[in-house]
């Protein structure tokens, strides 16, 4: 099943009449890794007498397909812990992937596609996969707050900015 998405916004209209408008397919969606782990089950799911601290970590990353020079693998991570210690409630981690091709994009635009577009295509597809298996590990599902892949995305590149000027000087 393939989903095209038109990320510059002209509605098919091209401003070079011959040229192939810039396109964003999902070639396929796929879960590469899932854990669930309630470690103090069945116990802790009687004595919940308030809502635990919940740490939710994100990653992204992207990698050409080998022998393809428009198709990439974008993989979005996510690790949520409900709990700590004796109280942990449970620990999950998703790492859910899709092949992507974006034909006829500029150089400069494949970055911020494969680091912000794709994941955010992603994310409502993981994030259900995450509700689910809280659930049916006897919580109330994780209902994971939209990511600001963008934000993301650009505190990365500072890092990445960071990280050279230090190894320059």
């Amino acid at each position: 099943m393939s989903q095209t998405s038109d990320v510059n916004g002209s509605n098919g209209t091209s401003s070079n009449e011959g040229a192939t408008p810039p396109s964003l397919n999902i070639l396929t969606q796929y879960i590469k890794d899932l854990s669930f782990e309630s470690p103090n089950a069945p116990a802790i799911l009687r004595s919940q007498a308030r809502g635990p601290a919940i740490n939710i970590g994100v990653n992204v990353g992207a990698n050409q397909i080998e022998g393809s020079q428009s198709e990439f693998d974008v993989r979005l991570t996510l690790n949520a812990k409900a709990g700590e210690g004796a109280e942990m409630l449970f620990a999950v981690e998703l790492e859910y992937g899709g092949v992507f091709r974006l034909a006829n994009f500029p150089q400069e635009h494949l970055l911020p596609l494969l680091f912000i577009e794709c994941p955010r295509l992603l994310f409502p597809f993981a994030r259900q996969v995450v509700a689910d298996v809280t659930r049916n590990g006897g919580f109330p599902p994780l209902m994971i707050d939209p990511i600001d892949f963008a934000k993301l995305f650009q505190q990365r590149m500072a890092e990445e900015r960071a990280r050279q000027q230090v190894q320059t000087a």
